[in-house]
């Protein structure tokens, strides 16, 4: 049984900092593709970054040079670092792994991604 389970999210202030943890299992890690999410209240889920099986990665605009994702293959976990964050990035984030290895616009598309976790909280306060 797959399971993706998020971490490390918070209260932070504006221009803060945060780590945020995606822990799998019941998957060969190393052979997915795998990004963040996020929803907030009334939004669609949007993409946030992703990080290829090859370790390519790409980020949404609104987070580039921000935000850092990464992987680690031994430890099963992919994660996101959030540096200089805004009020505008609270949402729930969410970690995806790929159903199949994802090609350009396949990265934003939240039904290319076969398994999810249940999300982390992030609230960014003024």
């Amino acid at each position: 049984q797959v399971q993706l389970v998020e971490s490390g999210g918070g209260l932070v202030q504006a221009g803060g900092s945060l780590t945020l943890s995606c822990a799998a299992s019941g998957l060969t890690f190393s052979t997915y593709d795998m990004a963040w999410f996020r929803q907030s209240p009334g939004k669609e889920r949007e993409f946030v970054a992703g990080i290829g099986w090859s370790l390519g990665t790409l980020y949404a605009e609104f987070v580039k040079g921000r935000f850092t994702i990464s992987r680690d293959n031994s430890a099963k976990t992919a994660s996101l670092q959030m540096d200089s964050v805004e009020i505008g990035d609270t949402a729930v984030y969410y970690c995806g792994a790929g159903r199949r290895r994802l090609l350009g616009r396949d990265w934003y598309q939240t039904a290319a991604y076969g398994y999810w976790g249940h999300g982390t909280q992030v609230t960014v306060s003024a």
